[in-house]
């Protein structure tokens, strides 16, 4: 069936109406499953730490869907430095958090349905309210996720997507 017509939802697996609107990566792009026997290699749904000096958040890249008023999202990972994830860490289940400034970091996934690596493009994470992911927004360049970003894109390139990505 054309993945246009319907999908099942990740989240809580009922049956969705057009092509999935997010997609995500479980964890970072250097991430392997032997890691997660050391002492100082963690992986959760939300923060990653790898051999105690690789350090990662979970967010959403958010790009308008311009002539449906839906949002598209990419689920990514994105490398900080020590201070700003032990701040992040810190203030995980604090309120005040929404009120950090944007931590600088580097893109840690590699998504598939562009041309060119979004491996280690330029990014700013914005904190949001306890419970949302982190807001993951790249810096203007012109690779095509950050353009789509700025620019929104149509309900015919979230097809575009979904038939990549779901039908290999």
């Amino acid at each position: 069936m054309p993945a246009d017509h319907h999908h099942r939802c990740a989240c809580c697996t009922e049956h969705q109406d057009g092509p999935p609107l997010s997609y995500g990566a479980p964890a970072p792009v250097v991430w392997k499953p032997r890691y997660s026997r050391r002492r100082d290699s963690e992986l959760t749904a939300d923060q990653c730490m790898i051999k105690g000096r690789h350090f990662f958040v979970h967010g959403l890249i958010e790009i308008p869907v311009r002539d449906s008023g839906d949002t598209f999202s990419w689920g990514v990972w994105v490398s900080l430095s020590e201070e700003n994830f032990a701040r992040t860490h810190d203030l995980w289940d604090d309120p005040a958090r929404e009120q950090e400034p944007p931590y600088f970091g580097w893109l840690s996934t590699e998504l598939p349905v562009y041309q060119h690596s979004t491996l280690q493009l330029k990014t700013h994470v914005h904190t949001r309210a306890v419970g949302q992911r982190p807001l993951i927004e790249l810096e203007p360049t012109d690779h095509p996720l950050a353009i789509e970003q700025r620019e929104g894109i149509t309900t015919g390139r979230v097809r575009e997507v979904a038939n990549l990505l779901l039908r290999g």
